[in-house]
């Protein structure tokens, strides 16, 4: 499994600016807006023809996680993990409602299924490392991102992971256009 994905936020926006994006000023620039195409009602496109930019020489045998400290407008930055079994949590998880990520809002919505339209999503899922109510490690994304474009892919590392005990390297980028605190959706890097 290859993945180099952008999740959108799946807001009905046709315009997104061509702006650079940056999560952190320590961090690389991850991708340029400019260079996705605009929301098509699905939930991520596949970049750079599904060829991650990740160095193989910093795959490592055990696992480990890592996240990035809060940028000055308290946003996530990127986070990376090799997961394995031994990150996985063996416990149901517990109340993340504490944390209010960057660009929190709690709206409610009859037609959103399950009716909120913002979740605190988790960037590494925690089902794949058992963080639960870790700031760094949660954002504000629309419903539809969190259940439509992050969601299956977690659940299909987490089974990968599962089934055969081996590891699968990953990391995730949360991208926003200029002081935004919503991101516009996040780059997925999923390599195993």
């Amino acid at each position: 499994m290859l993945a180099l994905l952008f999740t959108f936020t799946g807001c009905e926006s046709d315009k997104l600016q061509k702006t650079a994006i940056t999560t952190q000023k320590s961090q690389q620039q991850a991708i340029l807006l400019e260079t996705i195409p605009k929301f098509s009602g699905e939930p991520y496109i596949v970049l750079n023809s599904n060829k991650p930019d990740l160095d193989e020489s910093t795959f490592k045998m055990e696992s480990f996680e890592s996240y990035s400290e809060l940028d000055e407008l308290g946003r996530c930055g990127s986070a990376s993990a090799n997961i394995g079994k031994e990150l996985m949590p063996i416990e149901k998880r517990g109340k993340i409602g504490q944390i209010k990520p960057s660009g929190w809002h709690t709206i409610k919505y009859d037609c959103v299924d399950g009716k909120y339209l913002y979740n605190r999503c988790h960037l590494i899922g925690y089902q794949l490392s058992g963080e639960n109510a870790n700031e760094k490690n949660l954002i504000t994304g629309t419903r539809y991102m969190n259940t439509e474009g992050m969601l299956p892919f977690e659940n299909l590392i987490a089974e990968y992971v599962r089934n055969t005990g081996h590891h699968v390297m990953y990391r995730i980028t949360p991208l926003y256009e200029k002081n935004n605190l919503l991101a516009s959706g996040v780059q997925m890097l999923i390599v195993k």
